[in-house]
Parts: structure tokens; C-alpha cells; sequence
């Protein structure tokens, strides 16, 4: 019958979706690695998925001779619409639990409001109301012509990115290579030490970032003295290791000559690991009537929009995987490898 037949090609497309899906894991598994060339070209298959769901429909048409629904000489023009509306609702049926997930977070959080859309829809919205809710920060400065370099070292959490940073500082700090432009770090505003200007640039909304103990505030201003020379020797590079949020504002502010390194990690397992040793450390808590497993879940979905900025920004020329959090030699080799870049005008 009709209902059968429809219900037959909806499943068609809903396991197109399943393989869509197959092959965007081994796109994500296989970011930042090397050799994985062939893997990478292998995913992009997942683009072609549900033509070859729409291409089934139209065999299918075609073996029924006489009885086929349309008569054309384009073997896709033998699919009815209804034949490719099922197809299509069959495909995006993989949305809906996270349509539903994000639904459910917007209720939770007043500020997921941008978080509504699915998908990169999703992160475009999110990305435009952040454009509007960071202007105050970043406006005082904004017309500057002189530009201060930084050093930017950002990334998704569970890294180990700010350990990192602090070796390449204390190495450059007793470094005796003079080939290399001296880096710095930009003063903090202390909320103990500094109180009435600390909450001046609170209620200003001066501030780039807090540190999670709301004691320590990063200016814009911070970052353009912390670059100026003060002598005949070349301009300071200024080292700035941020989250993925302070880097989104810090590439919208214009006077900013941006080097920026990505730090992540080989695969989800891998961020899955780390985020249960985080756990497992104190450093991070359960939060009532949550459980291991959901924390982790919700982080590594936070990790994964924060992936999805690191590749789509173009801010970051370079990609660190720390995947060795006892042996960081090697990231810290290559970290030092980016800064020598940094350090060319």
C-alpha cells in the first residue's frame, strides 16, 4: 500500500541519517591528527548520504516499469514529493533528541536563548548576540591605530592549556635565546588590592574576563599597556591564555594583532577521560540531582561548541593536541615553535 511504501522510504532516510552521523565521528575523531588523510576524505562521504537514500527511491521507481509514478528521462525526476519529503524527514529525524536537549537547557538557563537553533544555525546566533553583549568591552579602544600583538593560547576545557602556558612563560622568563622578542603577561585588576577599581570597571563592563573567584579582572586597556615599549628594545608580545569566551571578544577588538594557538586533545574518549579525572580530582563538582555520567555528557557538549569556534573562527594559525598530560615536552616545544612566529612583524 501507499502508507507502507512511505513509511518503507522515511526508514530509508532515517538510516541515511545513522550513516551521516557514522561518518561525522570519524570526522570529529580525526581533527588535529596526523595521517588521517584518508580517514578525513572518507568522512566527507557523509554530505552525500541522503542522495543515496533520494537515489534508492528513484531505482525503486524505475524497477516498477509501467507502474512508476512519473515518466522522465532524469532518474531523479522519477521521485514523487511525497517519495522526497519522506526521505528528507527521515534524515533529519537524528535532530530531534537535540532539539529537544537544547529546548530543555533554555528553560534551565536564561542565558541559552541562542542555543534554540540546532547545529551551526545555532552557534551563527549565538556568536551574533555575543557581538552585541561584548561591544561595551571592547568599544573604548576600538579605534586605535597602533596594533599590540598577542600571543593568544585558547582552547576547549580538560586541556591542561593554562599549565602549558605558565612552562612556556617560566621557560621564556630564564631563556637565553636574544633571537626571541620578550613576552609578557598583562596586569590584572585585583578586587582585594584595587576595590573601588575593580567595581568601577564591573559596573562599566570593562572587563574582558573574572577569574572563576571573582577576584582578578582583564582589561582591554591591560593588554594594550602590558604591549607598549617602554625603551629601545622591541615591543613586549603579550601572552594571554584564554577560554574559549574572552577569545571571541579578543577577536573582535581591532587594535589586536591576534597570533592565536589552538590546545586540544586527539579524540572525545580522550576529553571523556579527562573530564572524569576532573571530576574524580574535586576539581570539578556534581551538581545536585546530576550523576557522573551526565556531568560528563554536559561537558563534553560544551567542549564540542567550543571545538566548532576553534575551526570555524579563523583565528588560530596553530594546533597543539596535549594529549600527554605527564609528558608535555612535546606541546611545549611547539608552543615555543608558534611564539617564534609570533615574534615576526
Amino acid at each position: 500500500t501507499r502508507g507502507t511504501e512511505q513509511a518503507v522510504i522515511y526508514f530509508a532516510g532515517f538510516l541515511s541519517s545513522l550513516l551521516y552521523l557514522f561518518f561525522l565521528a570519524l570526522k570529529t575523531d580525526t581533527i588535529g591528527k596526523e595521517q588521517s588523510s584518508f580517514v578525513k576524505n572518507v568522512s566527507n562521504l557523509r554530505f552525500g548520504t541522503p542522495i543515496m537514500s533520494l537515489l534508492g527511491v528513484a531505482l525503486y521507481n524505475l524497477s516498477k516499469g509501467d507502474a512508476n509514478p512519473t515518466a522522465s528521462d532524469n532518474i531523479f525526476s522519477t521521485v514523487t514529493p511525497d517519495q522526497f519529503a519522506a526521505v528528507i524527514v527521515g534524515f533529519l529525524t537524528y535532530r530531534l533528541p537535540l532539539i529537544v536537549i537544547q529546548i530543555e537547557d533554555a528553560f534551565q538557563d536564561e542565558d541559552s536563548t541562542g542555543t534554540l537553533m540546532p547545529g551551526s544555525a545555532g552557534m551563527a546566533l549565538q556568536m551574533l548576540q555575543d557581538d552585541a553583549s561584548a561591544t561595551d568591552a571592547v568599544s573604548p579602544l576600538s579605534s586605535n591605530v597602533a596594533t599590540t600583538t598577542v600571543f593568544l593560547v585558547s582552547g576547549p576545557q580538560a586541556t591542561g592549556r593554562s599549565e602549558l602556558v605558565q612552562q612556556f612563560l617560566d621557560s621564556t622568563s630564564t631563556s637565553s635565546d636574544e633571537s626571541l622578542v620578550p613576552f609578557t603577561t598583562p596586569a590584572l585588576v585585583d578586587k582585594v588590592q584595587e576595590g573601588a577599581t575593580f567595581e568601577r570597571f564591573l559596573q562599566r563592563n570593562e572587563f574582558l574576563s573574572v577569574d572563576p573567584t571573582d577576584r582578578f579582572g582583564l582589561t582591554q586597556q591591560a593588554i594594550v599597556d602590558a604591549g607598549k615599549n617602554t625603551n629601545d628594545s622591541p615591543s613586549p608580545i603579550v601572552v594571554v591564555d584564554a577560554d574559549v569566551e574572552l577569545a571571541k571578544k579578543l577577536a573582535k577588538i581591532p587594535a589586536l594583532r591576534l597570533v592565536g594557538v589552538w590546545v586540544g586533545l586527539g579524540s572525545v574518549p580522550e576529553f571523556e577521560k579527562r573530564v572524569g579525572a576532573m571530576i574524580d580530582s574535586g576539581t570539578l563538582t556534581i551538581e545536585e540531582g546530576e550523576t557522573r555520567e551526565s556531568t560528563i555528557r554536559s561537558k563534553i557538549r560544551e567542549i564540542v561548541k567550543e571545538i566548532e569556534f576553534g575551526i570555524s573562527s579563523g583565528v588560530f594559525e596553530f594546533t597543539i593536541l596535549n594529549d600527554d598530560a605527564e609528558n608535555t615536552e612535546k606541546s611545549l616545544l611547539q608552543l615555543k615553535e608558534a611564539a617564534k612566529y609570533a615574534s615576526l612583524e
